[in-house]
């Protein structure tokens, strides 16, 4: 299936590994020039040799703190400067910590706000000059299932991504007539390299970091952790020509998580008159 991407030109915030980098290669593999953002040197130098493995086009890898919205968007418009136009905007990053409500304090609001939702804004609105002078654009947010689904211990997770839903329904219904759309992914539970951090924690010395990870995906309805590039599958397609009627949506991959309802072990094995 042809996407449409041959010759686009696509910025991916926080590329340097997981999800994002899953969806630059994805990009790069169907035509796009690509360039990707993130922090760590080391993890980008990889990256871009992981792009260059796949690419039809042209890859460049730039560390940039995407919380300074000025050293964002001058990376926005140097990369459309260097490659002659923006078309596909995607913006994948890090998760605010784990807890419920009252495990925080203002300040940690504030700072999840800052570390989630306004990178993501700030980029937005730097490459939406350029995707309107392209007359073609696409906006892609990676959130999490909570953006759709509430999950208590993932409390600032659900505000900050909760909240940048609805900053991506109002902009897509500014900018869809200058032929843009705008979507939210919303994935469950993937490997990625903080997921397999975690496992390891867990697991400890003499775990098993397989079985730690088998475990965070037997909620699925599928009973496994997404691949990065399952997510990314579903980007590419929101990113191309075939899918320029589909906007303002939230896209859950969650492998059915979010249908199989809440994990209650002390329901698991009991006969259906148990509670009659």
């Amino acid at each position: 299936m042809d996407l449409g991407l041959t010759g686009r030109v696509a910025l991916v915030a926080g590329g340097s590994s997981g999800i994002g980098l899953a969806c630059a290669k994805e990009f790069a593999a169907e035509g796009a020039h690509v360039a990707i953002c993130g922090r760590d040197p080391d993890r980008l130098a990889a990256a871009e040799r992981e792009l260059a493995g796949v690419a039809k086009g042209r890859v460049s890898a730039t560390a940039v703190d995407v919380t300074d919205t000025d050293a964002a968007r001058r990376w926005v418009d140097r990369v459309a400067a260097d490659l002659g136009a923006a078309h596909v905007l995607l913006v994948s990053g890090g998760s605010p910590p784990i807890g419920p409500a009252t495990l925080f304090e203002t300040a940690d609001y504030r700072a999840a706000v800052d570390r989630v939702l306004l990178p993501a804004v700030g980029l937005a609105l730097a490459a939406l000059p350029h995707l309107r002078a392209a007359g073609w654009g696409r906006l892609l947010f990676v959130a999490s299932e909570t953006a759709a689904v509430p999950i208590a211990p993932l409390l600032l997770s659900g505000v900050t991504r909760a909240a940048l839903v609805r900053f991506a329904q109002g902009l897509a219904v500014d900018v869809g007539r200058d032929g843009i759309t705008v979507n939210v992914l919303a994935p469950g539970s993937v490997r990625t390299p903080p997921m397999e951090r975690a496992a390891a924690r867990l697991a400890g010395d003499d775990g098993d970091v397989e079985q730690q990870l088998a475990a965070m995906g037997h909620h699925s309805a599928l009973g496994r952790l997404a691949r990065p590039e399952e997510v990314a599958a579903v980007a590419a397609f929101l990113a191309g020509e075939r899918a320029s009627f589909v906007t303002a949506g939230v896209h859950l991959v969650d492998g059915g998580a979010s249908a199989t309802g809440p994990d209650l072990p002390h329901l698991t094995g009991v006969r259906k008159d148990t509670y009659a």
